[in-house]
């Protein structure tokens, strides 16, 4: 009866072992099919259902971010899943796979999408050698900068870590428009109002790895201004350790001295290490001048008008202390009053309002 009673819980045990096992036990089967195998998107992005059949429960899951769906899993032997295609912001076509899987069975889809149209290119802009204009803004439409496509604004007090004694608001403060749009031209105005100098702070929506960015820019006048033309990275978490480039920068007690600069955690003003470089334009506030980056993985390198103003080279030893110019930036538009710079020499507040004038910003990648 014993020697039985062994027998009898080794083959209950056996019997558990293989009716339970799980998704990666190479004897479970549960055959699962998918329909269509194909599927075509836009590059403006779509929403498409696929059938999905199985002889278990099953699981959908993909390593492609700009594919999303629902329902994640079911129990039920049958069902759809809904794959929504998020917009291509890129001009290549791109391909991702939605597996969905049940027991040890897969199926797969395959997901093409179409690149972005390429932006027609006005004849009169200059296109660098061996790059594509990808985004530009002429400020050529509205009266106001296009917030719901290009740019965004960045609002608040508080000095910015720099001290700075403006506070930036969404375009205009008590009716008074301080981002205004006329004549091609984009106008960013510094004013005091009611005791309070309001001003702009203003970032594309977008963000590029590597390119060739330029604006053409003419600056204020007067002791206290501070305008910039600069980059930040779009995952940014802590300054400097990942990184700051300034395309250009001027402060009104230096007229018509510009400079780029880079930061990282090895190279900034904080400690004394920064990697900056200044030039005497003449007529940087009363002409616009072409200010332009040129960043690849090998160097950052700056220019004026098209001459070499900075060059920093990527010292390729993987460290981000000294190069984290590895992950995409977006570009940003201010003009800062006071400030640890700015403001290193006082402020004449007889100069407001002070004006920043942008013609146009474009961004260009290789082909």
């Amino acid at each position: 009866m014993k020697l039985l009673s062994m027998f009898s819980q080794f083959i209950l045990m056996f019997a558990f072992i293989g009716c339970g096992g799980g998704d990666d036990d190479p004897t479970v089967i549960n055959k699962v099919t998918c329909a269509p195998k194909e599927v075509n998107a836009d590059y403006a992005g779509s929403t498409t259902t696929i059938d999905v059949v199985a002889q278990g429960e099953w699981a959908v899951y993909s390593d492609n971010e700009w594919i999303s769906y629902t329902p994640k899993s079911s129990i039920e032997t049958t069902g759809k899943v809904t794959l929504n295609i998020a917009s291509n912001p890129k001009t290549d076509s791109r391909e991702g796979l939605v597996i969905v899987k049940s027991g040890s069975s897969r199926d797969t889809v395959k997901v093409s999408q179409t690149g972005k149209p390429e932006t027609p290119v006005d004849p009169s802009i200059t296109v660098p050698e061996g790059y594509k204009l990808v985004w530009n803004d002429e400020f050529n439409e509205g009266s106001k900068p296009d917030t719901d496509k290009n740019w965004y604004y960045e609002t608040g007090g508080g000095g910015w870590g720099n001290n700075e004694l403006q506070h930036y608001v969404a375009g205009s403060q008590d009716s008074e428009q301080l981002a205004k749009v006329e004549d091609g031209v984009l106008t960013i105005t510094a004013k005091k109002i009611n005791g309070t100098v309001y001003s702009i702070r203003m970032n594309t929506r977008e963000s590029w790895k590597y390119g060739y960015f330029e604006a053409r820019l003419k600056l204020p006048t007067g002791k206290g201004t501070w305008p910039a033309f600069w980059m930040m990275p779009k995952n940014f978490a802590n300054w400097p350790a990942d990184g700051e480039i300034d395309i250009m920068e001027e402060v009104g007690y230096n007229p018509n001295y510009v400079s780029s600069a880079i930061h990282t955690t090895a190279y900034n003003h904080k400690i004394g290490t920064q990697k900056t470089k200044d030039i005497l334009l003449p007529t940087a506030q009363t002409e616009f001048h072409v200010y332009a980056l040129e960043w690849t993985e090998d160097y950052i390198r700056t220019y004026v008008d098209g001459k070499e103003l900075f060059y920093f080279p990527n010292d390729k030893k993987g460290n981000k202390d000294t190069w984290p110019f590895n992950a995409a930036f977006y570009l940003k538009l201010n003009l800062a009053w006071g400030g640890d710079w700015g403001g290193a020499q006082g402020v004449d507040e007889s100069i407001l309002p002070a004006t920043y004038q942008i013609d146009y910003v474009r961004v260009f990648q290789k082909k």
